[in-house]
């Protein structure tokens, strides 16, 4: 363990400090967030109301939504000249959620990081490969920091130029490896075309996060890469990756609990879960300064798994992978896609109908997006330049939006399938292997 003080706390112990932190965390946000008060004001809710960690319950909700209303920085709980650090992620509308750290918040996001690496076995003996995007995305900074924390040396390759993600791994003698679990796949298959024997590399872990993955593509991994493949979670709202991950024992993603208490409700009523019920993931930050969050609602559908103390020692409760969403939110390369986003490009653009079609898929193992638009009738019996400069504005804009590159394929009039109900924007194609 990185932290076996904080990892391998007695859960009573655990309890008494989470308490102690939600109070501090609610009389905080309260004071000084004025969307909190508001919200708290409305619920009829006081921070003296709070006493200890079984009290979370009587504190509201945050969504997604209203934290992408206060955009850019109505959830900043200090002034600017205390933020050192800003990361934001992909919103439905365009606008991204905006999520500022102080100093404090970088550290504790950098032992929690640390902490997942340690979960896997990585010690500062390591060299750890972080090809995970860098940038307002949260994955790359965030292991690199965890490793530089651990006191392992990061190599921040990024995403992308496979051929040289080969390279340096084998010269380097990289053991641990951070990216997406297709990209793993990818990295690969790559080096198999290169004519390298990447199972004679000396990886020994791999933190693969960032998109829904199964039992299946772990199993898969494994065969290819000489590795023990672990789950991590995080996402920008609440930190970054760090705030779980398994352990070698691949049972269930330990949750650092005395940063981030989870609880599991009811997507429908909001009512709370015992351990083993399926629901929505809910996390509140217990030691965040920048922006100090309370009850987020992840939209992440698992259960926290009530199954005593594991056998690597550590006490925090373990959350199961992820077993689905409750919005019509699509993980394309590790990129969050809505199709209100493509909805919002394509209504701005002349000679199109509102009606599309979002066609996701996976060849090889990289996932791909191509989008079906209709067109008028008068556009469509147009002459080719003219569909083909549409087709590029349109792919143009949409690369801006997303951040990720769709193939555009225009239809005529009356092609895409109408429904009775609610219109059905997206095929998943892609094989949970």
């Amino acid at each position: 363990m990185f932290n076996p003080q904080a990892e391998a706390m007695p859960r009573e112990e655990l309890r008494k400090l989470q308490g102690e932190r939600l109070r501090s965390l609610v009389a905080r946000a309260y004071e000084r967030v004025a969307f909190y008060r508001a919200k708290m004001d409305a619920q009829g809710v006081r921070p003296e109301d709070i006493r200890g960690i079984e009290d979370i319950v009587k504190l509201p909700f945050t969504e997604k939504s209203e934290f992408r209303d206060q955009y850019p920085f109505g959830m900043f709980a200090v002034p600017m000249s205390e933020i050192v650090r800003i990361h934001a992620s992909s919103g439905t509308t365009g606008k991204p959620t905006v999520v500022g750290y102080t100093r404090a918040d970088i550290d504790n996001w950098a032992e929690c990081a640390a902490r997942s690496l340690g979960c896997g076995g990585a010690t500062a003996e390591d060299t750890v490969q972080v090809a995970y995007g860098y940038g307002l995305f949260t994955g790359g900074l965030g292991m690199h920091y965890g490793a530089e924390k651990l006191g392992a040396a990061a190599l921040p390759m990024s995403a992308g130029n496979t051929e040289k993600q080969v390279m340096l791994m084998k010269d380097f003698g990289v053991t641990v490896l951070c990216c997406t679990p297709s990209y793993a796949l990818q990295i690969a298959e790559v080096a198999e075309q290169m004519g390298e024997d990447v199972r004679s590399f000396p990886l020994k872990a791999g933190f693969f996060g960032a998109e829904p993955w199964t039992q299946g593509m772990r199993e898969h991994i494994e065969e290819r890469l000489p590795l023990k493949a672990l789950d991590i979670y995080g996402l920008s709202e609440v930190a970054g990756p760090g705030v779980a991950n398994e352990c070698l024992e691949q049972d269930g993603l330990h949750v650092f609990e005395d940063h981030f208490y989870p609880e599991i409700i009811d997507p429908e009523t909001g009512a709370s879960l015992p351990d083993g019920e399926k629901g929505e993931l809910v996390f509140t930050c217990l030691t965040k300064e920048g922006v100090p969050l309370i009850r987020y609602r992840t939209r992440d559908i698992t259960l926290l798994m009530n199954s005593g103390p594991c056998a690597c020692g550590r006490t925090s409760r373990k959350m199961a992978r992820l077993m689905g969403r409750t919005d019509d939110m699509l993980i394309i390369r590790g990129i969050n896609v809505f199709p209100s986003q493509v909805e919002n490009v394509l209504v701005r653009i002349e000679g199109v109908h509102p009606q599309y079609l979002i066609i996701v898929d996976r060849k090889g193992n990289l996932d791909t997006i191509e989008i079906q638009v209709e067109v008028t009738e008068d556009l469509f019996s147009d002459e080719v330049k003219k569909l083909e400069a549409l087709r590029d504005k349109i792919h143009y804009q949409i690369k801006a939006m997303l951040n990720v590159s769709a193939k555009i394929t225009l239809v005529e009039p009356k092609t895409i399938e109408r429904g009775l109900g609610k219109a059905k924007r997206v095929l998943d194609r892609r094989q949970r292997i």
